[in-house]
Formats: structure tokens, C-alpha cells, sequence
């Protein structure tokens, strides 16, 4: 079905207004979900409420919290989320280590125990928007441990995003926003709504035999995610999880755990205390232009950088997002069983 995105934001606010959030922390929730489809991610869009709901309902997340700092100096920050919707305590994160790195010139910023933080490329692109370079490694504690390791059979490693941004004057950043592994779980999520193949090198089956059929993922038994690259994103996965898990203290992935918890190590960059304005930003046009000057190897295409495919896909969604039933009749019962009114929902459909 169509969805038309502002209404589909209305009536997913509604659903976590019914639940307890309140009216800024649900609309930020709804907003960064209906966001995630409109940048082409339908891995972490509105596909997710359900989860959140169950997560909610047996205590595994909480509404209304508010950051604990653990510790703090003028350009460090250790912050606990209370397990907190991630989308509400990802935005009081970002916005201290923003706020600082105004500041200072630079922040780092460590936060522990959230709930899942969604698509990472959405801070990295709230800090681009200040102007500033930031990065972003991501875990989990154990629960979305979901990587095996190279040359390994068992999951041992969380997906792990890791994420960079880099501003361009009167431009749209680059947002590099990947997964330490083949695939995003949510990824998997989607195509099993929709009864499809995922491509080859994303799964394997619990004996470590490739597959195509996201439901042999799930199982029983569970099969797992291929690291990205073999060894290197393996690697990379590695770092990222000891510097999400290690340095917040929220732990690296393990064994035993019933219920997510994310954190998240960024680094946050005031460019112009390193370079003048026109230095950094004629550097970072410079390059840009002449990466993308890069002759295509198809006939009639071209050169992207990381965030362009987002753009496009923004673009091409903002007038309407296509969801799979699978996922609209999720949304639908969610709404009725928090009692959204009938109207709101029936806004979210476009008929033309």
C-alpha cells in the first residue's frame, strides 16, 4: 500500500502517545522511523514498532527517561539511557555532544544501556547539519548478537554500525552509515515480510552453510550474518564493539542476555578550529567532485557518494512510501490495539 509519510508520522506519534511517551518524545520516535523509510532504509522504519511494543509491554524498554551522566568534563561525556527508546535518548546524546563540541572544538561522547538507537546515519546527519565531523560505533550487549566471526560457525558479534559524517557547504553532508557485517538484521526483517530471497553472502545456516531463505536466519535453530569483506569487516566489527561496548562500560557482546541494549562511542569535530571555512569546505567540494568525476563503469551511470543514494531515495519517497502488507497490517493492529482513532489510521493510505 501508499502511505502518505506526514500522516504515517501522526499515527505512529499516536501509537507511542498511547503507551506513555509524551507528545516530544513520541513524535521523535515517529519522526526518526518514518524518516528511516523515506531514506530507503525500511529496515529501520515504522517496521519496527511492533517489537518496540513488545519490548515495552514485558519491560525491556521504557518511556519518559532521561539521560544519567556518569561521568562528564568540559569535553567528555559517560551517559547511561536507563533503557530508553533509543530515537528519544539518541537525540539527548547527540545534542550534549553537539552542544559541547560547539564548545570545546571537540567532544567525545559515550552512552550505555539504551534502547535500539535506529538508523545511526541519522545522527551523523544531525551533526553534519551543525556543521560538524562526527563518528559513530554502535552495539549491542549480547541480545542482537547476531555476526559470526571469520573462520566461526557461532554468533559472537553484534551487527554493529559504524557510522561517519562530513559536512559540505551548501550541500548535502556525506554520510557514510554502515553495518560491521553483510547485512542489518532489519534487513532480513523486510525481506521476510515480504517473502523474498536476501542475496547471496548475507546468511548462513547454524552449520555455517549459505543461504538465501531469511527464515532459516530465525529458525530454530538460528542461523547468523556473514561479517562485511570476510576479515576486514570482521575486524572492523571487533573494534567497534569494543569501543561501543568497552569504553561505556555498557559491555561488549555476550552470551545469556534478554533484551537490547545498545551503546554508542561518537566523536564529535568542530572542522573550522582545524582549517579556515574556505580551506575545509574547498577541500572536501574538491575531492567530492573529483571522486565522482570518475568515469562509470556502466554506459549512462555515474560516480555516488555515501548519502547520495539517501538523498535520492528522500526524493523519490516524499510524496508517498510503499509498504509491504505484511508491515501495514502490523502497524494497523498496533494502532487499534493502543486505540489510535480510526480516522488517523485510515489517513496513512493513499488513494492516488
Amino acid at each position: 500500500m501508499l502511505a502518505d509519510p506526514n500522516a504515517l508520522k501522526a499515527m505512529t506519534g499516536r501509537i507511542f502517545s498511547a503507551i506513555g511517551c509524551a507528545d516530544a518524545e513520541a513524535r521523535c520516535i515517529a519522526d526518526h522511523l518514518v524518516e528511516a523509510n523515506l531514506a530507503g532504509h525500511d529496515s529501520h522504519g515504522v517496521i519496527r514498532v511492533t517489537p518496540y511494543l513488545e519490548w515495552f509491554r514485558a519491560k525491556k524498554v521504557f518511556a519518559g527517561r532521561t539521560l544519567e551522566v556518569v561521568c562528564e568534563t568540559d569535553t567528555l561525556t559517560v551517559a547511561d539511557g536507563g533503557l530508553g527508546f533509543g530515537q528519544w535518548i539518541g537525540k539527548q546524546a547527540v545534542d550534549i555532544g553537539i552542544s559541547k563540541c560547539r564548545t570545546q572544538g571537540c567532544a567525545i561522547f559515550a552512552l550505555r544501556n539504551s534502547g535500539h538507537l535506529g538508523r545511526i546515519g541519522h545522527w551523523a546527519e544531525m551533526a553534519a547539519e551543525a556543521g560538524l565531523v562526527s563518528l559513530h560505533f554502535v552495539n549491542t550487549s549480547g541480545l542482537g548478537m547476531h555476526v559470526v566471526p571469520a573462520g566461526g560457525k557461532d554468533r559472537r558479534l553484534s551487527v554493529n554500525p559504524v557510522t561517519a559524517g562530513v559536512p559540505i557547504e551548501g550541500a548535502r553532508p556525506v554520510i557514510l552509515d554502515i553495518a560491521a557485517a553483510a547485512t542489518a538484521e532489519g534487513k532480513l526483517k523486510v525481506a521476510r515480510n515480504q517473502g523474498i530471497p536476501v542475496p547471496d553472502g548475507w546468511i548462513v545456516d547454524v552449520d555455517g552453510n549459505p543461504t538465501n531463505d531469511p527464515n532459516v536466519f530465525y529458525g530454530p535453530p538460528q542461523g547468523a550474518i556473514l561479517p562485511l569483506g570476510g576479515h576486514k569487516g570482521y575486524g572492523l566489527g571487533l573494534v567497534a564493539d569494543l569501543l561501543a561496548g568497552a569504553l561505556s562500560g555498557g559491555g561488549c557482546s555476550d552470551e545469556g542476555k534478554d533484551r537490547l541494549e545498545q551503546s554508542m562511542f561518537s566523536v564529535y569535530v568542530d572542522p573550522l578550529r582545524l582549517q579556515s571555512a574556505d580551506a575545509f569546505f574547498g577541500e572536501v567540494r574538491r575531492y567530492v567532485d573529483f571522486v565522482k568525476s570518475s568515469r562509470p563503469l556502466v554506459p549512462g551511470g555515474e560516480v555516488l557518494v555515501p548519502g547520495e543514494v539517501e538523498d535520492r531515495a528522500r526524493a523519490a519517497r516524499g510524496t508517498g512510501l510503499e509498504l509491504d502488507e505484511a508491515t501495514w497490517g502490523q502497524l494497523v493492529e498496533a494502532a487499534r490495539t493502543c486505540e489510535v482513532a480510526e480516522e488517523v489510521v485510515e489517513a496513512v493510505v493513499k488513494t492516488s
